[in-house]
């Protein structure tokens, strides 16, 4: 996607994944989640694009992501700064359904969720959350939070200037990796923040969509082969992990990829 900076897709659910992304549903929310959220309420910004409005989506689904959302800002308004000594700010949600278009270039439902750099948007359809659970077998709502916290991650990364090194190198895949799993690690942070409000087995559902999401299951289900050089997010493995170090550490320094 061309414009001012490249729109990145979360946890394995853009770039590799354009061609497998499809359907258009929606998901319960989860009850556990829905007091996350203390602050102040998400930017949220409401697209219609093609022939479909975006509050067609079920409310459930919108207290859903705005209290991720809710909980995500208090998290890192107070994290970036303590840790990184780096100015927070909000990011902007976009809700759309079927097309939207973004200072980086347009999107569609089969990109799934994605942040752009160049407007400092995250972009959601809620089409994701069915998918999620349909194709890459990783129900749950905590599952769909991990996904959700990933792309916040990115905007993290945007703020810290990591993500405007890493594009100005050019297309390297190994940098995307390390882009992707910082932005894991950075999820399993908001996950520890979030730890006297979980129910047994969110961890697990977070952990089963960071391996369904993995380059190599990717590739092994869509393919039937696996070819390393070609990641770009990560292996099943490296992405639990770097969720995993995040979520034990609660420290920026321990996703750090880029010394």
């Amino acid at each position: 996607m061309g414009g001012r900076g490249i729109a990145l897709g979360g946890g394995g659910l853009g770039a590799i994944i354009l061609a497998v992304i499809a359907c258009l549903m929606g998901a319960d929310p989860a009850q556990i989640l829905e007091g996350l959220t203390g602050g102040a309420p998400p930017q949220t910004q409401q697209q219609q694009p093609a022939n479909r409005a975006a509050n067609s989506a079920p409310d459930e689904n919108r207290q859903f992501v705005g209290a991720i959302m809710g909980s995500l800002e208090d998290t890192w308004r107070r994290v970036l700064p303590q840790q990184s000594r780096v100015r927070y700010q909000d990011p902007q949600l976009v809700l759309f359904t079927g097309q939207v278009s973004s200072a980086c270039g347009y999107g569609d439902a089969a990109v799934g969720p994605f942040y752009c750099p160049g407007d400092n948007k995250l972009y959601l359809d809620f089409s994701f959350f069915n998918e999620l659970r349909r194709e890459f077998k990783a129900p749950g709502d905590f599952a769909q939070a991990y996904v959700i916290a990933h792309e916040f991650g990115h905007h993290i990364q945007n703020l810290t200037g990591v993500m405007g090194r890493v594009q100005r190198q050019g297309q390297n895949n190994a940098l995307s990796v390390a882009l992707e799993l910082q932005a894991d690690c950075y999820a399993g942070i908001w996950a520890k923040s979030t730890q006297d409000r979980l129910e047994p087995g969110d961890i697990e559902e977070a952990l089963r969509a960071a391996s369904a999401v993995g380059d190599d299951n990717i590739q092994r289900r869509t393919q039937g082969f696996v070819v390393p050089d070609s990641f770009t997010h990560g292996s099943a493995a490296q992405r639990q992990k770097a969720f995993a170090i995040g979520m034990q550490s609660g420290d920026m320094r321990q996703c750090e990829a880029f010394r």
